[in-house]
């Protein structure tokens, strides 16, 4: 995919009304877990991640880094991002973490707009997702412990149908039906593929069940 085309379409989409749910729910694990009913709602830390668009041979693709397995979810695939900090925007979070986590240089980061928010019940996180683009591939290095690697993902391989998974997940005594994208070397699940869906949606993707 193109990146300037990507880059109009994208910035385009993020001023009208988001898909929301229904786009995060095409790669979301089934059962969706909830928050405990007596969860106080008080108690959610917001976090923020950055969806970075830059080109590669004017090709679209995003940001992405495989978490070290020195942090929780060691192993996992995520946006580049942490908790908001008192007197931070999401937007300024989100880009305060890719600095420290991959060294990205925010000079020439135009951020696009934000995707709909997900609860993450099992840290008791609400993530904001913030769309953000550089118009030239960044320098990028692991730069810091949480980070095993850095992923740059084509948004071609997004759209394959051959990129889908499904996995059967058993925690806590609930079985889910897990689905992910697989590319890169690395499985993409859980509210990082829900922050993908609904992104890829806006790009004209229909999920895994319509190609």
């Amino acid at each position: 995919m193109n990146f300037d085309a990507v880059l109009v379409t994208v910035d385009e989409a993020l001023r009208r009304p988001l898909p929301g749910q229904a786009a995060q729910d095409l790669l979301t694990p089934v059962p969706r877990r909830e928050w405990p009913s007596n969860w106080n709602p008080a108690r959610v830390r917001n976090a923020a991640g950055l969806l970075l668009l830059f080109p590669v041979d004017a090709r679209a693709h995003v940001l992405l880094t495989v978490r070290s397995d020195a942090v929780r979810h060691g192993g996992q695939v995520s946006m580049p991002g942490g908790v908001v900090e008192p007197g931070e925007t999401f937007e300024q979070a989100a880009l305060r973490e890719a600095h420290e986590e991959v060294g990205l240089p925010l000079d020439g980061v135009e951020v696009l707009g934000a995707l709909t928010p997900i609860d993450i019940p099992v840290s008791g996180f609400r993530l904001h997702p913030i769309v953000a683009a550089a118009r030239v591939r960044p320098s990028l290095r692991p730069a810091d412990a949480e980070v095993a690697r850095i992923l740059e993902i084509d948004l071609d391989a997004l759209h394959d149908p051959r990129a889908i998974a499904r996995h059967v997940m058993t925690r806590d005594g609930t079985t889910r039906n897990v689905p992910a994208l697989v590319t890169a070397g690395a499985e993409i699940w859980g509210a990082t593929a829900m922050v993908l869906a609904e992104f890829l949606t806006l790009l004209g993707w229909r999920g895994p069940d319509k190609g």
